[in-house]
């Protein structure tokens, strides 16, 4: 893990044309940490990108129930990491340039404060800021049922400019393991940034042609009828 001071040159000021492709991700205590972790784990193998972690309190709780993960392990994917109570960060501001944020997973305590712009703690105010600054936000609500709050502050959020992502399988695919589903949901939230990234999914390319002669034949048996 490095600090901010150790991507700058020696004489403490940024190298022209050198910034890396930053990515700030915020885990908060909703179901599904290994959304976020993945995330970390992703970006750390891609050159050129710098991860900033926010991980709240709660999402260490969760990471811990469900992945066995201590919050030192957690932060230790991460390029740089923030205090989730550092309201004064560097995330905090505008003029502190990356490209875009992601809560994973995003409980539906944080999407109401991004959707009423509280501010009140660091991931809530890095997105009210990404969100002013018209910067990608992408939230990965993770909650079932909904509620009328729920919808309406996903609702508010979208309109805001953020984008909606839930964690929700792609069973096209034919994932074997519970591993790629949750790689292939990490990939297609990653493509929202237009992160480049190899082996996290499948893309979809057309029904094979089994499946399509046998809807053409259910489509024609349809037609007769």
């Amino acid at each position: 893990m490095h600090t901010l001071s150790e991507t700058s040159s020696a004489g403490g000021r940024p190298q022209p044309g050198a910034r890396p492709r930053r990515l700030v991700i915020a885990i908060t205590g909703a179901s599904g940490a290994i959304y976020g972790v993945r995330m970390l784990q992703v970006l750390r193998s891609l050159p050129g990108w710098e991860s900033h972690l926010i991980l709240s309190a709660s999402g260490v709780l969760t990471a811990t129930q469900e992945l066995g993960m201590s919050r030192g392990e957690i932060e230790s994917l991460a390029d740089v990491v923030h205090s989730v109570k550092d309201i004064g960060a560097t995330l905090s501001s505008g003029s502190f340039r990356h490209d875009g944020m992601i809560v994973a997973p995003c409980s539906m305590k944080t999407l109401a404060g991004i959707a009423h712009g509280l501010s009140d703690n660091l991931i809530s105010r890095a997105a009210d800021v990404a969100l002013k600054e018209r910067r990608r936000v992408v939230l990965m609500v993770r909650e079932s049922p909904l509620n009328l709050a729920h919808l309406r502050n996903m609702v508010a959020a979208t309109e805001m400019g953020a984008i909606i992502c839930p964690p929700v399988p792609a069973f096209y695919a034919c994932p074997e393991t519970l591993e790629e589903m949750v790689s292939h949901t990490v990939g297609r939230a990653l493509d929202l940034f237009d992160i480049p990234h190899e082996g996290l999914l499948v893309r979809w390319a057309g029904m094979a042609p089994m499946h399509r002669n046998r809807q053409a034949e259910t489509a024609d048996a349809a037609d007769v009828c």
